[in-house]
């Protein structure tokens, strides 16, 4: 049977899984001090921006989208929840690219709006803005757990529909349809059909847990930017992170979504159709609980600003 290409995805689950926990404190250190000569560059820029901003200004602008770009090669719920999902479940190109458009200019506009309410509505101090940052990211954490414990319980319905013994009755059909009957009726839904019919709310959980959690960088330069009295370009700079950032996501996904059609080529028609859809919603299941391993972690590991050392 051809459900080599299966297993091997699964195989390369796991073994991401169990190299992002143990390589995790150690990664997060390293993107940690380059967030913060990042962070020294940008506040220079802002400061240019104040004095010149016709001269500075697109010095800005590119740096910030280029800090979009890095910024989302780092490490990030983000990409493990995008990666997960198209791994393991059929998706479109263009609705995988879209998700990865919409959670990118989510990110960018919470951060815009959690500064405006924080600073200017409310007027509270920068200390509670950090705080709000930090509970937002808890609660994107918590919405990835959540996906992940979907994800579980659908892959384990259908795998018990799937490997339960049919029961046959005898029954007397109503009428006989001869060789040339088109009744003009669809009998069954087509793959596209279930896919809107039950992943949308999915969808919609993967771009809130993705874009609920405002980017770091962005709120420091919106802080920063507000302080000096350049609160617009610092909008601007923050929607170019946000550019950057879905640039790099949406090349992710389109690498991710590439193996996986390969995998399905690879499987071939020879596979009996039953153990096809156990290898493909086995590997469901194993993307639901590398969610789930994924926000335990990252729920752990999240400090708010000023308790110790704070990823990007």
């Amino acid at each position: 049977m051809h459900l080599w290409p299966l297993a091997l995805f699964l195989l390369l689950a796991v073994g991401g899984a169990l190299w992002l926990w143990q390589a995790w404190p150690q990664v997060m250190v390293k993107s940690i001090l380059w967030q913060r000569e990042v962070n020294q560059q940008m506040s220079g820029l802002l400061k240019a921006v104040a004095e010149n901003p016709t001269k500075a200004g697109g010095a800005l602008l590119a740096f910030s989208f280029i800090y979009g770009v890095l910024h989302a090669l780092g490490p990030g719920h983000g990409k493990i929840v995008i990666t997960t999902w198209l791994a393991t479940h059929p998706s479109k190109l263009k609705s995988s690219i879209g998700l990865t458009l919409a959670s990118s200019l989510l990110q960018g506009g919470v951060a815009i709006a959690l500064v405006v309410v924080v600073l200017s509505l409310l007027q509270l101090p920068a200390r509670q803005l950090h705080m709000s940052s930090f509970w937002l990211e808890k609660g994107s954490y918590a919405l990835v757990g959540v996906l992940g414990l979907i994800l579980c319980w659908r892959a384990l319905k259908k795998l018990r529909a799937l490997l339960r013994k049919p029961k046959f009755k005898a029954f007397t059909p109503h009428h006989v349809h001869h060789e040339n009957c088109g009744c003009g009726h669809q009998h069954l839904p087509t793959q596209e059909q279930l896919q809107n019919g039950d992943d949308w709310r999915a969808r919609l959980m993967i771009v809130l847990s993705m874009g609920m959690r405002p980017c770091s960088g962005a709120i420091m330069v919106l802080l920063f930017s507000k302080v000096i009295g350049v609160f617009g370009w610092g909008m601007l700079s923050a929607l170019a992170m946000a550019a950057g950032t879905s640039l790099t996501i949406s090349s992710l996904a389109l690498l991710v979504h590439s193996f996986r059609q390969l995998a399905v080529k690879l499987s071939g028609n020879k596979t009996p159709v039953l153990w096809r859809q156990v290898g493909w919603t086995t590997l469901a299941l194993a993307g639901g609980v590398i969610l789930l391993v994924a926000a335990v972690t990252m729920w752990m590991s999240a400090v708010p600003v000023g308790r110790g050392l704070r990823p990007f």
